[in-house]
């Protein structure tokens, strides 16, 4: 029990002691040290925030209405003329010895002479085909104009004398895709445009058959004579020099058209050809 009591004194005294040193060292050190002011810290000033540029708005663009195009005025449709009539061949019969055929005036198709013949002269082919005959009026003139030349001693020869539409048409189309179509035209007629087909035509040479329908040939004899002969049987130079821009045609001084001797005649006197003839004889216009 001692011990116990002893032991209680103890602790208090200690706890005591310790309460009053610190209470002394408490005392010393407020009077020891001066206290020393806290810095005043000014304050930073709050930066103003950076105003954000204002963006004046985008206008939204307007697109403009796409104005509606007007109508296309529509020209007042002008009336119809009257009816002209047709175009009128100069003479109208294929049949008649006086028939213009050339690259305005055509042949009825499909039109076959009636009174096709063979005349008998010398021909350069043996072959007998339709290329022999002529109208039987043309064909018995061709043989007289043959023996005259024979008896000038210039002996003459067929080449070629009636063509079909359908043989003409072959013969183009060949040359067309041989030359072209722009120099065919210049030396061969379309099918229905052909004086071979009116079996009034042929193309004659010199009986050996050089030159034949060939350029050449306007320089032979048998050319010269001819040109200045055949009208007396009927015939003229269908094609002469000079005259491509009226017959349409290139020289052809091996190409003779039957047409009767006074007519003919008419023609190789005038120096001109079976348009311009026919041209101041029976105008187209007074044709009705």
């Amino acid at each position: 029990m001692k011990t116990c009591d002893q032991t209680k004194v103890i602790v208090v005294s200690v706890i005591i002691t310790l309460t009053l040193v610190s209470g002394c060292r408490a005392r010393g050190t407020d009077k020891a040290a001066s206290p020393v002011p806290s810095p005043i810290v000014t304050p930073a000033p709050t930066p103003m925030p950076t105003p954000t540029p204002e963006h004046s708005p985008v206008p939204t663009p307007i697109s403009e209405p796409t104005p509606t195009p007007s109508p296309t005025p529509q020209p007042t449709p002008e009336p119809k003329p009257k009816s002209k009539p047709p175009t009128v061949q100069v003479v109208a019969n294929p049949t008649s010895i006086a028939v213009l055929v050339n690259k305005s005036f055509s042949l009825p198709n499909p039109y076959v002479p009636k009174d096709l013949v063979e005349p008998n002269v010398n021909l350069i082919f043996p072959e007998h085909s339709e290329k022999r005959s002529m109208r039987q009026e043309a064909a018995g003139a061709l043989e007289k104009l043959f023996k005259a030349a024979t008896a000038d001693d210039l002996p003459l020869a067929g080449v070629s004398a009636y063509r079909s539409f359908e043989t003409q048409k072959y013969l183009y189309n060949q040359y067309v895709e041989k030359d072209g179509k722009e120099a065919a035209n210049k030396y061969s007629a379309k099918p229905g445009q052909s004086e071979h087909q009116t079996g009034l035509a042929i193309d004659v040479s010199g009986d050996d058959g050089k030159c034949a329908a060939a350029d050449c040939f306007g320089a032979t004899q048998e050319a010269k004579w001819l040109k200045n002969h055949a009208a007396d049987w009927g015939f003229i130079i269908r094609y002469p020099k000079g005259k491509e821009g009226i017959t349409g045609y290139q020289y052809e001084p091996w190409h003779i058209r039957y047409v009767g001797v006074d007519m003919a005649k008419e023609i190789a006197t005038q120096g001109t050809t079976l348009e311009e003839y026919l041209g101041k004889k029976f105008p187209v216009n007074s044709l009705h």
